[in-house]
């Protein structure tokens, strides 16, 4: 199975959908999806994933099935000073990567400013509703792989959002959650590829073929917008 993680188009927050400038990347990721080839499509409950997923539906015929656990994580909210309020994927990089020694997979909660429970809660209801929509696919978690129970060469679209989609592909790929956040960047209308790696007849391991890419826009003529970044992006 081929996993698209495509975050939604340059958004418009406060109406809850796309900007004329995420019209324009939504169009021209729908003409790559296309040309991908999709088997379905999946998106957040929220307005800006699903009018950008509208876009590829269009092109390919096909339905878009509403996943509600894909909806942006509105409870990873910041509580204490100097970063209250602030989305836990924010947090600035130097603060996850100044300490002594790097979060680990084990420990990575145990840093003061992640150790709120509501993180962890987060974090794990994402994971359950993964583990539940890839056993719906036929790949079944356990400890770190999947087994397969249904092996098949579909390809899959989930438009969704830059802070769970970050915090998805931490659970996929076995990536200490902060260093995720901090490491890595899902512009709007990008597209993160996961190829379930069938190295024998029983597990998959997660693979990521490509993090991120925004080829789309380049070819289209259109600039990467910067939603998301806090500081500078040039």
């Amino acid at each position: 199975m081929r996993l698209y993680v495509i975050r939604h188009a340059d958004p418009d927050y406060p109406n809850n959908t796309i900007t004329a400038a995420g019209h324009l990347e939504a169009r021209a990721l729908s003409q790559r999806m296309q040309s991908e080839g999709l088997d379905r499509i999946y998106a957040s409950p929220l307005g800006r994933a699903r009018h950008t997923a509208q876009y590829t539906a269009d092109a390919l015929n096909l339905p878009v099935h509403i996943e509600e656990w894909t909806a942006e994580l509105a409870t990873l909210r910041m509580e204490d000073a100097p970063f209250a309020g602030m989305c836990a994927w924010d947090i600035h990089g130097e603060v996850i990567r100044g300490t002594e020694s790097l979060p680990m997979l084990h420990n990575w909660h145990e840093l003061p400013l992640l150790s709120g429970p509501h993180i962890r809660e987060t974090f794990e209801t994402v994971k359950a509703g993964s583990d539940e929509f890839l056993s719906r696919h036929g790949y079944e978690r356990e400890g770190g792989l999947y087994r397969v129970r249904h092996r098949h060469q579909e390809k899959i679209a989930v438009f969704c959002h830059g802070g769970l989609g970050l915090t998805w592909l931490a659970h996929l790929l076995e990536i200490p959650l902060p260093l995720m956040w901090s490491g890595f960047f899902l512009a709007p209308s990008s597209v993160t590829t996961i190829l379930f790696d069938e190295r024998s007849k029983e597990f998959a391991v997660p693979r990521c073929l490509g993090m991120g890419d925004t080829s789309h826009l380049y070819q289209a003529g259109l600039p990467v917008q910067p939603s998301g970044i806090k500081a500078n992006f040039y």
